[in-house]
């Protein structure tokens, strides 16, 4: 059984991962030109507000934390 002070590294361990292949599906697709103009647009837009929501939530629970 884990200690609660070990389940937020777990849980900032996958998000970072989830992030990582995030990313690494974006520069593949950047890449080889799988996306029109349009979508690119989009798709980076979708990524800065996940991001920011991402650096909220974190900023949320390390003010909650200490």
């Amino acid at each position: 059984m884990s200690t609660p002070a070990e389940r937020p590294m777990r849980t900032r361990h996958r998000l970072r991962e989830l992030v990582d292949e995030m990313m690494a599906s974006i520069r593949v697709a950047a890449n080889d030109d799988l996306w029109t103009d349009e979508e690119r647009v989009k798709y980076e837009a979708d990524m800065a507000r996940i991001m920011e929501q991402v650096r909220l939530e974190a900023l949320r629970k390390q003010s909650t934390a200490g």
